[in-house]
């Protein structure tokens, strides 16, 4: 009997052991591809660490960043895809694109994109459709009242110079917005088209001589990538500048007006973590900004020789001085 015993117990050993091996593998560890034409991804960090994700211990995020130069998105994002990435976070509607060119398959989670619907990466914000979800940045939308502002720190305003990349995703839309609004205000444009860094020292050069007033500058990689050239250039050439982003004005730029692009950032991790938990992209709806601040720099305005208006002061949401 005990010998009987002794072999049951054997047995039982023989089967219970992979059993006991497979009990104790640990879970698998996510991995997310980061994609962006530029660089910067702490607030998207910031956002997972929010939530309980650890980089290298619940989490691996694979980064890829573009330098500014779009042509290398493609290539990055196929890479990612390559690696099997289990979501790509894309910054931008060039880094999206890319992105939705190389999976139809991967979840991707969109950490700004201007007007995802004109742009053709989702079937509706509220109802997506397909492997794309995340958030809007309403650039586009935002034209008009970039130029009201401009208007109200120089009040004879007529001509306004405008830089951006024809090319890009995105500025085309943006181009169309700023004429129609401008159209509106009786205010007349100048095109300034920049494809890389080397076009920015012509093109205040024709703004100077066109004798452009102020400058809109439309979200681009190349004009993000280039933001601290494009604020001297403009500071040096005398033009009163908006921007989209408050990071150009703590970069010496005059104005921004628009959502806050680290902030948009930090939400798609909230994006990441609903899909990682089982959520489909096509069901979950793009989120839109309803927050946009005003952000003034005043040492750049005394450089200008611009007196800011009080009442404007009164509504920025942050004033550097």
């Amino acid at each position: 009997m005990r010998l009987i015993g002794l072999a049951v117990i054997v047995t039982l050993s023989v089967f219970l052991v992979p059993f006991a091996a497979e009990a104790q593998q640990p879970a698998k560890v996510p991995r997310i591809g980061f994609l962006t034409p530029a660089s910067g991804y702490e607030p998207f960090r910031q956002g997972l660490r929010e939530l309980g994700y650890l980089e290298g211990k619940n989490l691996v995020i694979e980064y890829r960043f573009a330098e500014g130069k779009l042509d290398r998105l493609p290539a990055l994002a196929a890479e990612l895809v390559r690696l099997k990435v289990d979501i790509v976070v894309a910054v931008g509607g060039p880094a999206v694109h890319a992105a939705k060119k190389a999976t139809e398959t991967i979840p991707i989670v969109m950490a700004t994109a201007g007007d995802p619907v004109d742009q053709g990466f989702v079937a509706s914000l509220a109802r997506p459709g397909g492997n794309v979800t995340g958030l809007s940045s309403l650039t586009t939308d935002l034209a008009g009242k970039r130029l009201e502002l401009l208007k109200e720190i120089i009040p004879k305003l007529s001509r306004v110079a405008v830089l951006w990349h024809p090319d890009a995703i995105g500025p085309p839309l943006s181009w169309k917005e700023i004429q129609l609004a401008a159209r509106e205000q009786g205010l007349r444009l100048q095109s300034l088209e920049v494809r890389g860094p080397e076009d920015l020292d012509g093109a205040f050069r024709a703004a100077s001589r066109e004798r452009a007033q102020a400058l809109v500058a439309l979200r681009s990689p190349i004009v993000v990538f280039e933001r601290t050239r494009i604020t001297e250039l403009a500071t040096k050439n005398r033009l009163p500048a908006i921007y989209d982003d408050r990071v150009f004005v703590e970069t010496d730029g005059l104005m921004s007006y628009g959502t806050n692009q680290a902030d948009l950032h930090r939400r798609a991790a909230a994006y990441v973590d609903k899909i990682l938990k089982g959520a489909k992209p096509a069901d979950l709806p793009v989120e839109q900004p309803t927050k946009f601040e005003l952000v003034i720099n005043l040492k750049t305005a005394k450089a200008l020789g611009l007196t800011i208006p009080p009442s404007l002061l009164l509504r920025a949401d942050q004033v550097i001085e």
